[in-house]
């Protein structure tokens, strides 16, 4: 579980419920499903209109890692790579042919293949590179989509306010009741900033951050295979393939060493 994110997004809601209720509001004020409809139905139409709905659907579903974690396998993927170049140095590449179905990862597992067929290094970098590129550009996406639903539910948001005071214009007869429904009306402009900027954006941003990481382990895989074709030393390729960790991540394979 992503602490930050459950964190972040509690003191936010929190410090705008609290401010709300020290101005001596209730949050009976701010829930009104009518704004909460326009706001987030418009924004979800625009969005399905700008992209696809396969991947719209992908962005939802890739939603969950704001909030998870993934597990922290680089130094296991390290291991993995190490123990296949000693295989590798001790019986050939071929003999790698043995660990490929125990291999999940789709990427890794096809590289592999490649060098176990006896692809040369240059056109396995560049088959597999063409792969992650192709990945890559499809994965980008992903964040735009919560990035465009930032940017279009605050004009929604004004939008909902302005559909509002329409309908308080035409009842200035019953004036006790316009400044009422003023501050109704201005509920879908809190809902569609609010959401931008407390959830479409940051999740945009993490969702973001996630994909990086994913592409970087990816090459990590792409090196090491690449570099196990070429019969480098299992120690150098520990150390290569070491270059990709982060501090905390250096840290603890120093501290396992």
């Amino acid at each position: 579980m992503d602490k930050a994110s459950f964190v972040g997004v509690l003191l936010a809601v929190v410090g705008i419920v609290a401010g709300l209720l020290l101005e001596g509001g209730n949050l009976g004020q701010i829930v009104q499903p009518t704004a909460a409809m326009i706001v987030f139905g418009g924004t979800l139409g625009a969005v399905l209109l700008q992209f696809p709905l396969r991947t719209v659907l992908d962005a939802c579903r890739r939603l969950v890692h704001v909030f998870l974690t993934p597990q922290d396998e680089n130094l296991k993927l390290i291991q993995t790579l190490v123990n296949f170049a000693n295989k590798a140095r001790r019986s050939g590449v071929v003999s790698l042919d043995n660990d490929l179905a125990k291999i999940e990862e789709p990427f890794l597992r096809q590289a592999l293949t490649l060098a176990v067929d006896g692809t040369e290094p240059a056109e396995l970098r560049k088959i597999m590179s063409l792969s992650l590129d192709a990945r890559g550009d499809t994965e980008d996406r992903l964040p735009g989509v919560f990035e465009s639903a930032g940017g279009f539910s605050p004009t929604i948001g004004i939008l909902g306010a302005v559909l509002g005071l329409i309908q308080v214009m035409q009842h200035l007869d019953k004036i006790e009741e316009v400044g009422k429904g003023i501050a109704v009306a201005f509920v879908a402009t809190i809902y569609g900033v609010g959401a931008a900027n407390l959830f479409f954006l940051p999740a945009a941003g993490k969702l973001r951050i996630r994909i990086h990481e994913e592409h970087q382990r990816r090459q990590m895989m792409l090196e090491g295979v690449i570099s196990i074709l070429e019969g480098i030393n299992p120690r150098m390729l520990e150390v290569k393939l070491s270059g990709f960790l982060e501090d905390s991540q250096q840290e603890k394979r120093e501290q396992a060493a």
